[in-house]
């Protein structure tokens, strides 16, 4: 089978950098204890358009439909409120349900599909949250890492200000650029 030459990227909200510390220390948690270190490939982040392959030489058409979506969008606030979780594998920082969040989603869906022909629909539906352990959480491990997390409390909050275009590199992902909020 053939690789595909174009590099991997996704779109997300990044939080500040002390929340984005205080995330990973949770992914450091379910690495140490669990054995899952997955989650530590990639920062804190709420995904808004998952990973797609993308040709580099058509990179600069990407940016400039993000920057220009992103000058019309308005800085909002995004709470964190506990814990959550996709049984049998996945761990996450739960986000407070929010329409300004959902209407950022569902815009840029629509408008990267009109501008570049960028399709992501996924069936899956937009369920926003921040990912502390997933893949190799082991399902025999995840009743006691669901337990630990589920009994936590944690609530922040941050303000969603930009898009981050995130690239695939080297085993990790990586910050490619961002976009500010208007």
């Amino acid at each position: 089978m053939k690789s595909d030459p174009h590099p991997l990227f996704f779109i997300a909200l990044l939080p500040d950098a002390a929340l984005q510390a205080e995330v990973t220390a949770f992914k450091q948690y379910c690495a140490r204890h669990f054995g899952a270190s997955h989650a530590l490939k990639s920062p804190p982040h709420i995904t808004l358009v998952s990973p797609f392959r993308w040709p580099t030489d058509r990179l600069p058409a990407l940016a400039a439909a993000l920057a220009e979506f992103s000058e019309k969008q308005p800085a909002f606030d995004i709470e964190l409120r506990d814990f959550g979780c996709f049984a049998p594998r996945v761990l996450f920082v739960d986000v407070v349900k929010n329409p300004n969040l959902e209407a950022l989603e569902a815009n840029l869906v629509v408008t990267l599909e009109q501008k570049i022909d960028l399709n992501r629909k996924t069936g899956h539906g937009f369920h926003p949250h921040m990912t502390i352990a997933h893949r190799d959480l082991q399902e025999r491990i995840f009743p006691e890492a669901w337990t630990h997390f589920s009994a936590l409390e944690f609530r922040r909050s941050f303000l969603a200000s930009g898009l981050s275009l995130l690239r695939h590199s080297g085993g990790k992902w990586v910050v490619e650029m961002n976009f500010s909020f208007s």
